[in-house]
């Protein structure tokens, strides 16, 4: 009964974390691969205000290559979301094992060089980084804060599907 009751606790924990990742990526994430037309002033001004007070170079003016993961984001993760929230919430869904397998992997991957570039970038040297931008290793913290929780979250995720018995172990079927 305890593992049955952990193994939903964490799935209620991802599938929270996915339901809560739509809106995020839909309102802000997106502004940087859209058009601005396509969003009203107030997530225009929403956005603004994250980047400077969390002095986020890459979402004041998004470099290529983090365009790159954003566009990934929007062709692969999002429409990932909703179907991983359903099989979470509803629990005991095998079948997300792969497919949770594999966001996992990608978001991880795309989170390193993200956090990799808030740590050690110098930003007064780089030209491809304008506007407000961490000038002290607390402001560098502070922004790592709010992006580790997207790196924290997929490791758990890729280490219950590889770990967790219920996910490991594959359904025997009869054979007929």
């Amino acid at each position: 009964m305890g593992a049955v009751a952990a193994r939903r606790c964490v799935e209620w924990l991802l599938g929270l974390y996915f339901v809560s990742h739509i809106p995020i990526t839909l309102f802000i994430d997106l502004q940087a691969v859209l058009p601005a037309e396509l969003y009203p002033q107030e997530f225009s001004n929403l956005l603004q205000w994250y980047s400077k007070e969390f002095k986020d170079p890459l979402m004041q003016d998004p470099p290529v290559w983090f365009k790159s993961f954003v566009f990934c984001e929007l062709v692969f993760q999002l429409p990932f979301f909703p179907i991983a929230a359903y099989a979470f919430f509803k629990g005991s869904c095998r079948w997300i094992r792969i497919p949770a397998i594999i966001y996992a992997v990608h978001t991880i991957t795309t989170l390193i060089p993200i956090l990799y570039t808030f740590l050690l970038e110098d930003f007064s040297k780089a030209v491809a980084f304008k506007g407000v931008r961490p000038e002290n290793f607390r402001e560098r913290l502070t922004l790592i804060g709010v992006y580790v929780p997207y790196l924290i979250i997929p490791i758990i995720l890729l280490l219950f599907m590889l770990r967790n018995p219920y996910y490991k172990n594959e359904e025997k079927r009869k054979k007929k």
